[in-house]
């Protein structure tokens, strides 16, 4: 099992023709050693990018990696910034080859292929946001995005993820994701994995969402019925 992962995840992060035709989400399934089917997606957006597997069936989350992204001709070089089978990986670059037609993301010299989900529409938070404050009690709470203590979001167009982790020590938090929608100022996640807590699968959980000043505001209840009022800031 580990060895396959391994493989995926220095293989996916390879780039074709250009960076635009990368952009959005991934999927290709495989079958564990033990007979199960697992799900891989990865998500691109410009300059971030996240892989995870997890069950198929179950939504039983298995491995994530991601970080930042940058493409020179057929290669795409990654740098890792959370990694959860080897938190050794944070920090250090890896370069691979793919060839990309308008539906298949092929991996050169691996039988690996993915087949696109989305090319970045029609969700309109496509990108990478990172928390970046709060606001409590009528009292706005902001977060300095430049430490090394991040939750991150990443969205494609119908796919959504989030991460929290730290790239000093290397430590991985958590994270979720699923798909998405954003119809009527509504934000509404559909959960197919949850690292900390399996049985949160399957739950759909709507929030209103609004952009001022290019932040994303995401207001309403939180998966344990907590009021939150969150403010995002897309990742530069």
């Amino acid at each position: 099992m580990k060895k396959i992962i391994v493989v995926l995840v220095f293989m996916l992060f390879s780039i074709g023709i250009n960076a635009q035709s990368l952009l959005g989400a991934w999927e290709s399934y495989h079958t564990s050693e033990n007979g199960e089917k697992l799900k891989d997606v990865v998500i691109f957006s410009d300059g971030y990018q996240v892989l995870t597997t997890y069950h198929a069936v179950t939504g039983k989350f298995i491995h994530c990696n991601g970080g930042t992204w940058k493409l020179q001709g057929d290669t795409v070089t990654e740098k890792v910034e959370f990694h959860t089978d080897n938190a050794a990986n944070v920090g250090k670059e890896f370069s691979f080859k793919v060839a990309i037609t308008d539906s298949i993301m092929s991996i050169i010299g691996n039988e690996t292929q993915f087949k696109r989900i989305d090319s970045g529409t029609p969700g309109k938070l496509q990108g990478a946001w990172l928390m970046s404050g709060r606001i409590r009690d009528g009292e706005t709470q902001l977060r300095d995005t430049t430490r090394p203590r991040k939750t991150m979001k990443i969205l494609s167009g119908t796919r959504f993820q989030w991460i929290a982790y730290n790239t000093e020590t290397k430590q991985f938090m958590g994270t979720g994701g699923g798909t998405y929608t954003t119809i009527d100022e509504k934000y509404t996640e559909n959960i197919e994995f949850f690292s900390r807590d399996d049985a949160r699968v399957g739950a759909s959980l709507e929030f209103n969402y609004s952009l001022v000043d290019g932040k994303w505001h995401h207001t309403g209840l939180s998966s344990k019925g907590d009021p939150i009022h969150e403010i995002w800031s897309i990742r530069k």
